[in-house]
């Protein structure tokens, strides 16, 4: 098997952005548990302010990225799936959680390595977002989110075959999960009735808190994410290894850069002038 191409570096300084970058995200997704009450005034506050932070975050992450190094090509390679992507999403959002975006990013993530699928979660959401007029707070969790789908793909351990491919299945189906309880944390203090039993109550204790949380997020989020998680998993499984051999070839044909860490070249990809 070739060495993973890896369309666009991360370099040391970019992965200490990154990392700093998660845990920001975590604390934006997680404030419900996090900031004391009354802190902001209204609970509308901190998921507007953490959507802001997010949004420069993501900016200068993109561009540490593409510090280590992006050429035409990988930005070419880069522009087409956003835009694939941005174009399939509208195909299945909205119908029992039916997603068709996450399967390209996971695939494009595991081929191109994990600085591309990064960049590529931000471009697909942020270009489905103008096309679909679905810009809101909303937005910049989404991006980050898929950001890190993309990454974490480009990240997992290496396997061939139909292992590989049942690997990334799994994938696309937990990420689906996660997904969906990420995201279902940044609107859920607001979304409720305060009497509800499953409502954002501040000042709660943790695990009062956190079991009222998952409560809600089994009773209106569950069939929706299940949804979504099926959806990649078949996506993946059937159209992965066709889809998986495509962006391979386009890999050699490009001659992008294959990271250190991973296996020698074969006699093939050493033979390439």
């Amino acid at each position: 098997m070739s060495p993973r191409a890896a369309a666009i570096g991360i370099t040391p300084r970019a992965g200490i952005v990154i990392t700093m970058a998660a845990l920001l995200g975590a604390v934006a997704f997680f404030w419900p548990f996090l900031v004391a009450p009354g802190t902001f005034g209204s609970n509308y506050a901190p998921p507007l302010i953490f959507g802001v932070l997010l949004v420069l975050v993501l900016c200068v992450v993109i561009s540490e990225i593409a510090e280590g190094g992006i050429n035409s090509k990988a930005l070419a390679m880069l522009g087409v799936l956003s835009a694939v992507n941005a174009a399939l999403r509208p195909l299945g959002a909205g119908t029992a959680g039916i997603e068709t975006v996450f399967f390209v990013l996971v695939l494009a993530g595991r081929v191109y390595g994990p600085g591309f699928g990064f960049t590529l979660g931000c471009t697909s959401l942020f270009a489905s977002a103008l096309i679909t007029g679905g810009v809101g707070p909303w937005m910049p969790y989404q991006m980050f989110g898929c950001a890190f789908v993309g990454m974490l793909a480009g990240l997992l351990p290496r396997a061939t075959g139909r292992r590989e491919v049942l690997m990334l299945a799994f994938y696309g189906a937990l990420s689906g999960y996660l997904f969906g309880f990420l995201l279902n944390l940044s609107f859920w203090p607001f979304s409720l009735d305060p009497g509800s039993s499953i409502a954002y109550l501040p000042g709660l204790p943790f695990t009062e808190q956190w079991q009222r949380y998952l409560a809600f997020d089994l009773a209106t989020s569950l069939g929706w994410d299940t949804g979504r998680a099926v959806t990649n998993f078949l996506c993946v499984a059937l159209a992965g290894p066709a889809v998986l051999t495509t962006f391979r070839r386009a890999a050699r044909k490009a001659r992008f850069q294959a990271p250190v860490r991973f296996a020698a070249p074969t006699p093939e990809d050493a033979g390439d002038p």
